[in-house]
Formats: structure tokens, C-alpha cells, sequence
């Protein structure tokens, strides 16, 4: 296979793998907001609308890989940065407020499932990216690859929250849970804006 018929290969199987991300982050967003607001978790609601901004992301990565314009993806990035920033406010906001009122969740058999999920899925897509992006040198990729990966941390701290809320009632865990997503949303935005940055170079 020659050099250049190799890195079309990859780039289809890069492809593959973003519509797969968007295809699971969309359904683990369904399910996630459904159960978040059924059993009222913020933190499975915080990972509801993360997983929506992360089909949003794979989306950029998807129009890069199909050559669209330095200036549309720096305008979509720096859109990401701040829908991370305003997840990371609201969930931040509902997180320390059910901390002071001592609000308690329900236990949510769906959520505990679709975040239990998502540390299988999540990680195996993030090797997959990152295996790919290697072998085409691919910074975009890798740096998906990367985004996927902290996915699968989110999902493990919802999914952690959710146990002890269901098993031991520990009622906190829920917002404290939701406070590492909140986190997580905050350096996802930051990220997003300096990626933005690094094409203006």
C-alpha cells in the first residue's frame, strides 16, 4: 500500500471513529439528561450536557478531517470553550447549592448503567483515536483522543457519586460529583480556547 493510500485509509478509519463518538455521546446524553432530571442528580445531568458538547466537539474534529476552513474551526472552538465554561458555571451553581440545602437525589438504575457503560466505551474509542492519530501524526486527533479519555474519568465520577448516593446515602456524593465535572468542564474549556489560540500562530 503506498503513503498516500495508507493515510486516506487512516483518515477513513479516523472518520469511523468520530461518528461513532457521536453516535454513543448522543445516546449517553439522552439517557443521562432523562435520568439526571427523573431522579434529580446533577451530576448525571452535568454528564447528560457534557456528553452533548462532546458531539458538538466531534463534530469540529469530523469538518477538520473533511478540510473545512482555519476560520470556521477556530469560531466553533472558541464556541466549545464557552459552552464548557457555562456547563461548568451551571452544574458549579446547582452542585453547591444542593450542598448547603442538603438536597437528595433518587437512585437512578438508567444512569448507573449508561455511566457504567461509558467506562467501556469511552475509553476504548479515546485508544482507537489515539492509535490512529499516532500513525497520522494528527494533533486534532490526539488531542479528541484525550477529550474522549477525560470522558470516561467523568463518567467514572458520576457513576461513583450515584453508587454511594444509592448504596450507603450519602447524599453529598451526588453534588460532589457534580463539582468534578464541573472541573473537568473548566480545563475542557480552557483547552478549547487554546486550541483556538494555537491556530492563530
Amino acid at each position: 500500500m503506498t503513503h498516500s493510500a495508507q493515510s486516506a485509509s487512516l483518515e477513513r478509519r479516523a472518520l469511523r471513529l468520530e461518528y461513532a463518538t457521536v453516535g454513543w455521546n448522543t445516546l449517553e446524553a439522552a439517557v443521562a439528561l432523562a435520568a439526571g432530571i427523573a431522579a434529580g442528580s446533577i451530576a448525571l445531568v452535568g454528564f447528560g450536557l457534557d456528553s452533548a458538547i462532546e458531539v458538538f466537539s466531534a463534530s469540529v474534529v469530523i469538518r477538520q478531517l473533511r478540510g473545512a476552513s482555519e476560520a470556521r474551526e477556530r469560531r466553533a472552538l472558541r464556541l466549545i470553550g464557552l459552552t464548557f465554561f457555562a456547563l461548568a458555571a451551571y452544574v458549579g451553581f446547582e452542585s453547591l447549592r444542593d450542598l448547603f440545602t442538603q438536597s437528595r437525589s433518587e437512585a437512578s438504575v438508567p444512569g448507573v448503567v449508561i455511566s457504567a457503560a461509558a467506562l467501556i466505551v469511552m475509553p476504548t474509542l479515546a485508544w482507537a483515536k489515539r492509535r490512529t492519530g499516532k500513525a497520522l501524526g494528527s494533533r486534532t486527533i490526539l488531542a479528541d483522543a484525550a477529550e474522549t479519555l477525560f470522558c470516561a474519568w467523568l463518567a467514572a465520577a458520576t457513576l461513583a457519586g450515584l453508587l454511594l448516593n444509592a448504596t450507603l446515602g450519602w447524599w453529598w456524593a451526588d453534588p460532589a460529583a457534580g463539582l468534578v465535572i464541573a472541573a473537568f468542564a473548566i480545563k475542557n474549556g480552557r483547552e478549547a480556547f487554546e486550541g483556538e489560540g494555537d491556530d492563530d500562530d
